[in-house]
């Protein structure tokens, strides 16, 4: 009897291991996006409650694993992206995506505030046929909210590649470099970048008080 017992906890902790395990992957949603820099949409998004990581990296060009020089020099192709994880009960993607577009100019098609050149344009990249509905969707939303056409595009989704170590959370480090205005740490660096190339006037002067990530 006790072994049948044994069995049958065995057996039952398996199957909710299972349902569990299943509910939990169920949950989980992904959104690839490019606002200018990666940096400032990573600092953006991680403070989103339901979002569980974001990931920058390069995406959109033609060269695998790409390194940050050669991106920005030109001529790859990639975008300048971040990888969106989250909890789908919390957050949706549709809601991922209006965050978005209310977080960066969507009328620029040159790149974003002081960041010119194709590395730094928007985007969205989609990976299925739902997510292209919604992306639809949510441009139309926002060309209607602006009375404006929104340039941002619509691209089917390719190999994702982080980018390096020192470009992840940058926003959050304290190591000290080195800027044009004299040494500063990071964090003081990131906000005086943030500040001096624009992105929070820019962005809420096109969107007023829709503005999203705008203190």
């Amino acid at each position: 009897m006790h072994r049948l017992f044994t069995i049958a906890a065995v057996v039952v902790t398996l199957f909710l291991s299972a349902v569990l395990g299943t509910a939990s992957h169920a949950a989980t949603g992904k959104a690839v996006v490019a606002g200018g820099c990666f940096w400032c949409v990573e600092a953006d998004f991680e403070k989103v409650p339901g979002v569980r990581s974001v990931i920058s990296g390069y995406t959109g060009g033609t060269v695998k694993d790409p390194t940050y020089k050669q991106v920005v020099a030109g001529g790859t192709g990639h975008y300048e992206a971040v990888e969106i994880t989250f909890d789908t009960n919390r957050i949706s993607y549709d809601e991922v995506l209006r965050l978005f577009l209310r977080s960066v100019d969507p009328l620029d098609a040159g790149g974003q505030f002081c960041d010119r050149g194709d590395s730094y344009r928007t985007a969205i990249f989609v990976s299925n046929s739902a997510e292209k509905a919604a992306a639809e969707a949510a441009v139309a939303e926002a060309s209607a909210a602006l009375g404006q056409r929104v340039v941002t595009p619509i691209l089917q989704a390719g190999p994702f590649y982080k980018a390096e170590d020192y470009h992840q959370d940058y926003y959050k480090s304290r190591d000290i470099v080195i800027t044009r205005a004299g040494p500063k740490q990071k964090r003081n660096a990131y906000a005086f970048y943030r500040e001096a190339c624009g992105r929070d006037a820019r962005v809420k002067a096109v969107w007023g008080d829709q503005a999203a990530f705008v203190k």
